[in-house]
């Protein structure tokens, strides 16, 4: 059948010895990644950026992977997932040294649409996963990646704020990025084998970014509709609970690191520990409909925080931290949002535990969706075009990256934060409902 890995694999396949190197390369280029992310405004900032121009520093990098991802895991299905890997991930380097000596703004906006179209670095690790997987433990390989992204993005902002504790020059953090990109290359050159035997490669000289056989396959396009929904969402949530949590709870960036801290270690956790025995119960599609619910009523109950300054809130200081600090990303690209700051006399911690338990079914919700989509999208194509799928996926959540902060930061501030994140739950409830009808009606396609 089209949709059936095209070899006899064994999960014993899915061993430490071959999955250990994917998992490291994949932690060691998202923590070079994640040193950046948090900065990025400020390298706009160093050269008198407008809000616009800093709307466009943050958008360059998810918009040139519309482009560049795609093409680059079609072309991994075509010469290999190892060429790719190096390709992406040099090119990876040598953005984050432009970076670092840079010399205008043209050269930092320069800098990340040059990572954005060749940074393919995670999509080919995770057609490199589906190469030594079957249906059966597709997801949770593709877990392990997606657990090594989250402690990226655990480890990664604290790595950058301890480069700028050693210096003020803004070309540190885009160095120790560029150190950590090096590492990922020696550890691809070589310890990473390859997956993709030449006797198993794409062999047509026209290489297609879009597998044009999912247009047939209505469930298919139905999980990329969700992954970006969900995606634009979950992101929103992420851009702007800094946001949420300073009007609500009075929190300035130690108590939202907390938070951040809380959801990578869930992320991790359930990535690891729970994803592959939930989907040998239960099976991905029932798996990603429970995701969606979970995710759903998180945003929810995030919207209905109650508003109740922490315990040591005091109005006056955070409005004098506020006015020291540089506006984040988001901010910087709207403006001025007019936070209003909660009032003083009803400090306590009824607000925090509620969005800390929020936390919970929210996060367990994220770590789910994204393996699940896409082991199910394999099932949709070959094992040659496991590379081209997966970076359309790939492509599919950098539109959502690249539009989320924008369109949910105006949403926030012209309608509140309970809108937005009460509206996107019920949004992504919608969502679970039609992944599970789609596949009530439509149960061969699953095993296609």
């Amino acid at each position: 059948m089209e949709g059936q890995v095209t070899t006899q694999q064994t999960s014993s396949q899915l061993s430490f010895e071959r999955v250990a190197p994917i998992f490291a390369l994949t932690f060691v280029d998202v923590l070079g990644l994640t040193v950046i992310l948090p900065l990025l405004h400020l390298y706009g900032a160093a050269f008198g950026a407008t809000p616009l121009q800093i709307g466009l520093i943050a958008a360059a990098f998810p918009m040139a992977q519309l482009i560049g991802v795609p093409a680059m895991g079609a072309l991994s299905d075509r010469f290999g997932r190892k060429p790719l890997l190096l390709i992406s991930q040099v090119t990876t380097c040598v953005s984050f040294v432009m970076l670092a000596f840079a010399a205008s703004l043209e050269m930092v906006i320069l800098s990340r649409l040059v990572d954005g179209l060749f940074g393919a670095n995670l999509a080919t690790a995770q057609a490199a996963i589906s190469d030594l997987t079957t249906e059966r433990d597709r997801a949770r390989g593709l877990g392990l990646t997606g657990a090594a992204f989250g402690l990226g993005f655990i480890f990664g902002p604290i790595i950058s704020l301890l480069s700028l504790q050693l210096t003020d020059s803004l070309a540190v953090p885009a160095l120790t990025a560029a150190a950590y990109s090096f590492l990922s290359i020696l550890l691809t050159a070589f310890v990473f084998q390859e997956t993709l035997p030449p006797d198993k490669r794409r062999t047509a000289r026209r290489i297609a970014v879009f597998p044009r056989h999912l247009l047939s396959r209505p469930q298919a396009l139905v999980i990329l509709f969700i992954l970006f929904a969900e995606q634009f969402i979950f992101f929103g949530f992420e851009a702007l609970m800094g946001v949420f949590t300073l009007s609500r709870l009075g929190l300035l960036g130690g108590g939202n690191a907390f938070f951040f801290l809380v959801i990578g270690i869930i992320l991790v956790t359930v990535q690891v520990r729970y994803i592959g025995r939930w989907v040998r119960r239960y099976g991905e599609p029932r798996v990603l409909t429970g995701a969606l619910v979970l995710l759903g009523v998180g945003l929810l109950l995030v919207a209905l925080t109650p508003e109740q300054p922490q315990p040591f809130y005091v109005r006056s200081l955070v409005e004098f931290d506020l006015r020291a600090q540089i506006p984040t990303t988001t901010e910087a690209i709207l403006g001025d949002l007019g936070v209003e700051l909660p009032e003083e006399g009803r400090n306590g911690l009824g607000g925090v535990l509620w969005f800390l338990a929020a936390l919970f079914p929210l996060s367990v919700g994220a770590a789910l969706v994204r393996p699940n989509a896409n082991s199910l999208l394999t099932r949709f194509t070959r094992g040659e075009d496991y590379g081209s799928i997966l970076g359309v996926s790939a492509a599919v959540i950098s539109a959502a990256n690249g539009l989320s902060p924008i369109v949910c930061g105006l949403i926030f501030q012209h309608f509140g934060p309970t809108v937005l994140f009460g509206g996107g739950g019920l949004i992504v409830l919608v969502l679970a409902v039609l992944n599970f009808t789609l596949y009530r009606l439509l149960p061969s396609d699953h095993h296609t």
